[in-house]
């Protein structure tokens, strides 16, 4: 079944809203779906990022949240994944988290994976979100936007990407944090030349403020997943 895993140019950048987002309107198209976020992060005891995308869907606690296959890791202390892992006296177990991930997989028709801040952000000391996506093979979505130094951000993520060969369905354009006019139509040109020369799908898809969120089109980038 689809799985596509949401990750972003850094943290704080709308992963969380656009998971939760596409999932309803998945839910709303009948289509099966459920999220899952890789690693949390700051969060004492329930995901925090798990709950919104439960409030967003409007579908409750599941019982697959409660045996905490939708978040297989979970650390109180707010930082990267790595070092939250050793302040709780562990590591992350990549096939931990792919196992939970497959098991997902066989129990829904779609399956929104969620990362965790920005592409190669560490899961461990020698491998980042960025290696274990490439190994498991996912094609992702990229969430950006137009505050300052998304240019940036977007364009080297974009060079990553094509450097380690993953496939990207396309860009959420996030309007959540605001800006002015001239620069977001001006990131927006500039992504939408940027995605054909990498070669990628020229597909970005807006995500306006409230309560326009909620009136979405997620079609275009889940096309280009399957």
């Amino acid at each position: 079944m689809p799985t596509l895993c949401l990750c972003g140019i850094d943290t704080g950048i709308g992963k969380s809203v656009t998971t939760g987002l596409m999932a309803r309107y998945l839910i709303e198209q009948g289509q099966p779906v459920i999220t899952q976020k890789l690693v949390q992060t700051g969060c004492a005891e329930r995901p925090e990022d798990i709950l919104l995308h439960r409030r967003l869907m409007e579908c409750g606690w599941l019982e697959e949240d409660e045996a905490r296959l939708t978040c297989p890791y979970c650390f109180p202390f707010p930082a990267s994944p790595h070092l939250a892992a050793r302040l709780a006296g562990t590591t992350i177990d990549p096939a931990r988290i792919s196992r939970a991930t497959r098991t997902l997989a066989q129990r829904f028709e779609w399956l929104l994976l969620e990362g965790a801040g920005g592409l190669l952000v560490p899961l461990q000391e020698e491998l980042s979100l960025l290696d274990y996506l490439a190994a498991e093979g996912h094609p992702l979505v990229l969430v950006t936007s137009p505050r300052l130094g998304s240019i940036n951000h977007t364009l080297l993520s974009l060079e990553i990407l094509r450097a380690r060969g993953l496939r990207l369905a396309g860009l959420v354009y996030n309007l959540f944090h605001g800006a002015p006019g001239e620069i977001v139509q001006d990131s927006l040109r500039l992504f939408a030349r940027a995605l054909p020369r990498y070669g990628f799908p020229e597909n970005i898809v807006v995500l306006p403020t409230w309560p326009h969120a909620h009136r979405v089109d997620w079609q275009r980038l889940l096309a280009a997943c399957r």
